[in-house]
């Protein structure tokens, strides 16, 4: 492996650190300014995101430019203790890039969505506060050019994830799920210190450049430990198992915060850290397949939970925990496919951003109602929502000529490539998955937007606002095209961070692993169409057992309930108990000790002088009387 080498940032890169700089400017106004910005304090949000866009898109344009594809700048130094060094440095390169335009371009619009969206909330100043600060947490991540860096920015995230699940906190489950959120991501993040701690150890440093040219240098054990630790720091950010729990919960938030956290933001970010580490997941085949284990089973698990939850925004949630596993299988899969994996994920920022600000659009007209089940029958009152819907749901179900199409058969096609039976098992998961997202998908579509009216009678469905169906059709639009614009060009944008791409030739053919994928899409649309074209609820009753199940999301709670929840209150509570009978028992038994022993010691104290003279006459006889018998012996 060659020597990997970052130049300095010069010319436009120089100005790396202002793509940061605009949206943390922003939350800072927004938070000092109090009540004096509420009128215009939504604007100045969406104004700095929009501006660190366009930087991002002349940064882009500057980079491409260049010969070497990389620009880094260091700002200050943080630590500087003996031969370790960690600076404050940024890093613009082929990979930076693609995030910081997904962050800034869908997120600005997103902001312009919230705009709408957060008309009428009193806290919408400081909405948008924390939602800059989101971005710049997320930015920071992706721009960061060493491994401290980097978990700045991942713990940022964490923070402005919780201030935002958690905004309409006078609601118990609002304010829940945000702390449920937070102690997930702090629990996985446990992973990522002992990996740096791990690199520091090993390596003396965690600059990327020096970690990954060391890489081959490390044993096979540390090498290992490392990419297990980062893994299990991934899945926490990314919601993968065992860490997913979290993640539907979090539509507790603003319809706009979901759009961003799963589309543009944080769950994104452990693909990232995945594709970052490429280097240290590639020179370890245990850790690759510990990776595209997790994917695998996570596309598989959000998929199945997916098919029976009745709530618009969780279907979504799980949706997204399943796309995330099959990003997660790409990179699992290392060569080519961590490229394979940011397409998706290019992808994905499109179509469920559309998909979810379209479910925020149908709320808004339903009375803030999530039930599909008193859906039914929109398409004709909501044409535009409808419209940007259909393309999201196209586009995620992988059908011709939507983005999805281009950027999950790929992935289909590189598990099948897998050696031995694994190919088999694991490209089976994910044809498999395919077909989940076929059906549950379209059970939404069709229960949301087809079928009779079963709305209740305080309802009256209308067509949102210019200022949020304009970043619908926007959204839309990249559904359709981003996937087939972005397959190739994306690939050999992304050569100087993964190296070259090979197309994979496993058991099944490119053309094979099409066809076949197509068919079992096909199949499961037309099921979710059939079985949910008249607006019933109900599974056929031989499914009514494996239903449960799903709605209950396969026991997840219920393991961590019991793994974790059960253990830990029954350690707390006999905590309590040593800490009231024993420490508390002693220190109180000691002090009534010595309160007893002094107030029996006040009773000598009389006050009467005849009492002090008997006891001096008494001591004093005993004093002449052992002084006797001393002589006397």
């Amino acid at each position: 492996m060659d020597d990997i080498s970052y130049a300095p940032a010069t010319g436009a890169l120089a100005w790396t650190w202002a793509l940061i700089a605009l949206p943390a400017l922003g939350a800072a106004v927004l938070l000092l300014a109090g009540r004096r910005a509420d009128k215009w304090g939504h604007w100045l949000g969406t104004a700095t995101i929009g501006a660190a866009f366009a930087l991002a898109l002349t940064l882009f344009a500057s980079l491409s430019g260049l010969e070497d594809k990389s620009g880094t700048l260091d700002l200050f130094t943080i630590i500087s203790v003996g031969d370790l060094q960690i600076d404050a440095s940024l890093l613009f390169d082929p990979l930076s890039a693609v995030f910081c335009l997904l962050i800034t371009g869908v997120g600005f619009l997103i902001h312009v969505y919230a705009v709408g969206y957060m008309a009428h909330d009193e806290g919408r100043r400081k909405f948008f506060a924390y939602f800059n600060l989101f971005a710049a947490a997320m930015l920071v991540l992706v721009l960061g050019g060493n491994y401290f860096m980097t978990f700045i920015g991942w713990e940022g995230v964490g923070v402005a994830s919780y201030l935002l699940i958690a905004f309409w906190q006078a609601k118990p489950a609002a304010a829940t799920a945000g702390k449920k959120a937070f102690l997930a991501n702090r629990v996985a993040d446990v992973g990522f210190l002992l990996a740096m701690f791990t690199m520091i150890g090993a390596l003396g440093s965690l600059d990327f450049a020096t970690v990954f040219n060391g890489a081959e240098s490390l044993s096979t054990g540390t090498s290992l430990a490392i990419g297990l630790l980062l893994l299990a720091a991934a899945c926490g950010k990314s919601g993968q198992w065992p860490f997913q729990t979290w993640l539907p919960d979090a539509m507790e938030g603003p319809t706009p915060v979901s759009a961003l956290i799963h589309a543009a933001t944080m769950v994104t970010a452990g693909v990232y850290l995945i594709a970052r580490s490429n280097v240290i997941f590639s020179l370890n085949p245990d850790v690759q397949t510990a990776v595209v284990v997790v994917g695998a089973l996570t596309l598989l698990f959000g998929a199945v939970v997916g098919c029976a939850k009745d709530d618009i925004k969780r279907v979504l949630a799980w949706s997204t925990v399943s796309q995330i596993g099959y990003m997660f299988l790409a990179v699992g899969l290392g060569g080519g496919a961590f490229a394979l994996g940011i397409i998706h994920l290019l992808a994905h920022g499109f179509f469920k951003a559309g998909l979810f600000l379209g479910s925020g659009s149908v709320m808004h007209a339903m009375n803030d109602q999530t039930d599909i089940r008193r859906f039914g029958g929109l398409w004709r009152v909501m044409p535009w929502t409808y419209a940007t819907f259909a393309a999201g749901w196209l586009a995620i179900i992988g059908l011709f000529p939507f983005s999805g199409y281009f950027s999950k058969d790929p992935i289909i096609a590189a598990a099948f490539a897998r050696e031995g039976w694994q190919g088999w098992v694991v490209g089976g998961a994910a044809l498999l998955g395919a077909a989940l997202t076929a059906f549950y998908m379209t059970r939404l579509f069709v229960l949301t937007f087809h079928g009779p009216r079963r709305w209740t009678e305080d309802v009256h469905p209308h067509e949102s606002p210019a200022i949020m169906t304009g970043p619908l059709v926007l959204l839309g639009l990249g559904s359709l095209a981003a996937g087939g614009l972005m397959a190739g060009p994306v690939t050999t944008w992304l050569t100087p961070v993964f190296g070259e791409h090979h197309e994979a030739h496993g058991h099944l053919s490119h053309t094979q692993v099409t066809i076949a994928t197509t068919v079992v899409v096909v199949l499961g649309a037309a099921l979710g169409w059939f079985l949910f074209r008249r607006g019933t609820d109900e599974a056929p009753r031989a499914a009514a057992w494996p239903v449960r199940l799903a709605r209950a999301d396969l026991g997840g709670e219920a393991v961590n309930r019991g793994l974790f929840e059960r253990p830990s209150r029954l350690v707390a509570g006999a905590s309590v108990s040593i800490d009231a009978r024993g420490v508390d028992g002693a220190v109180n038994g000691l002090s009534a000790a010595i309160g007893g022993g002094s107030r029996r010691l006040l009773a000598l104290q009389t006050g009467f002088v005849r009492s002090y003279a008997l006891s001096i006459l008494s001591g004093a006889v005993i004093v002449v009387a052992a002084l006797m018998v001393v002589v006397v012996q």
